[in-house]
């Protein structure tokens, strides 16, 4: 029996939201007619090694307010992918292509496609930046503030 609505699926942490996360999203959202994103709880992302600064409830709400997302669900482990698939009546898989090959073991299940991620942006080039920037010296930030006031005398 063939369905009228295509349901689309994707797996991810989504901490430090970015757009590149929405432009993914939105990507995925124009393969079917509804997107049920899967978000990984803090449980799930000890298990995986990952740490992350924005809690699951927090993240789960963001999701959730991003106008292309019709559902969320929790992804708590990594086995859960064929279950959804059946629960939910999964027609695409869809996920980054950092991910290549990787579920294509869901193929028996329903199509899978890797899209390409957003270029020049992740969580984790965020927090490497963003740990660097904390990593500067209270004192070099006020050398900088000195060095910022000087130029701005020789424009006066």
């Amino acid at each position: 029996m063939k369905r009228d609505k295509r349901i689309v699926i994707t797996y991810g942490t989504f901490d430090m939201f970015h757009i590149g996360h929405l432009k993914l999203l939105q990507r995925i959202k124009e393969l079917g007619d509804e997107l049920i994103v899967a978000v990984s709880t803090d449980e799930f992302n000890q298990v995986k090694g990952k740490r992350t600064l924005i809690p699951y409830a927090q993240r789960v709400e963001i999701v959730e307010n991003i106008k292309c997302v019709d559902r969320t669900i929790p992804e708590n482990s990594w086995e859960q992918k064929i279950k959804d698939i059946q629960k939910y009546n999964i027609d695409i898989f869809v996920i980054g292509d950092d991910w290549e090959g990787k579920f294509d073991f869901l193929k028996e299940h329903c199509e899978v496609r890797y899209l390409e991620r957003t270029k020049d942006i992740s969580t984790t080039k965020l927090k490497q930046s963003l740990s660097s920037f904390l990593s500067v010296s209270k004192e070099d930030i006020l050398k900088a503030f000195e060095v910022i006031d000087i130029l701005k005398k020789d424009f006066e």
